[in-house]
């Protein structure tokens, strides 16, 4: 075997393609293979860049026979670059389990992060609430223990942060519209950076308010941040 790979974690736009960075583009282009959520997705982005780097998918639903391949890859000496659909890899997102098993197997191996655009952060950062301690907590469960969640959520004394989707969203205010107290200060983010933009703020009764009464605006992705 001669020299191990590298693995690279590239952050890529949420929305607005001129947020990529020059060194993220710099790296899928000398990369061997980028290893992308959805092939589909990626294309486009490379496409729109001038890129022609062979792309490998790797998502939630991958089995451990593709993460046997991407370690061959890499023991082969391989330049592979891990993308999301938008942001971070690994935040919220199977990257983070990718890289957890890179390390587990390849545990000399060199993984580089390619750092940029975040959700997260970038909705965080508009907040106007404490940041210097905060608690994400991803996308809220689905079904099994969802009822501990919101209720470990409202005893939070520190900015929470969470992901949601368009078709949960309405049930994922309701839910915390039965806990949090008027005095917390609820931000959501939507379609960040993208055409249709938009932050609403407020007590939680009057963010509820504001989405059944404007329900055209409950698609994209959503960036909820609770203040203490």
């Amino acid at each position: 075997m001669g020299n191990i790979g590298t693995l690279f974690v590239v952050a890529t736009p949420i929305g607005n393609l001129g947020d990529i960075s020059t060194r993220a583009i710099e790296t899928l282009k000398k990369a061997d293979m980028v290893l992308c959520e959805d092939t589909r997705v990626t294309k486009k982005l490379l496409s729109h860049f001038d890129i022609a780097t062979e792309t490998l998918s790797y998502h939630s639903h991958s089995g451990l026979a593709k993460v046997d391949k991407i370690i061959g890859l890499l023991q082969d000496g391989k330049l592979l670059a891990l993308v999301t659909d938008a942001g971070t890899p690994g935040i919220s997102d199977p990257g983070s389990a990718l890289v957890s098993a890179v390390r587990k197997q390849l545990p000399s191996i060199r993984i580089e992060a390619v750092p940029g655009p975040s959700a997260l952060t970038a909705a965080l950062s508009i907040s106007g609430l404490p940041s210097s301690d905060f608690l994400f907590l991803g996308f809220p469960p689905q079904k099994k223990g969802r009822k501990k969640f919101f209720d470990e959520v409202a005893e939070q004394e520190r900015t929470v942060v969470l992901y949601e989707s368009p078709h949960r969203f309405l049930k994922t205010l309701a839910e915390l519209n039965g806990r949090l107290s008027e005095k917390r200060t609820v931000v959501v983010a939507r379609e960040m950076t993208k055409l249709y933009e938009n932050v609403v703020t407020g007590p939680i009764d009057g963010v509820v308010n504001y989405f059944n009464e404007h329900p055209d605006e409950v698609r994209g992705e959503f960036v909820i941040s609770i203040g203490s």
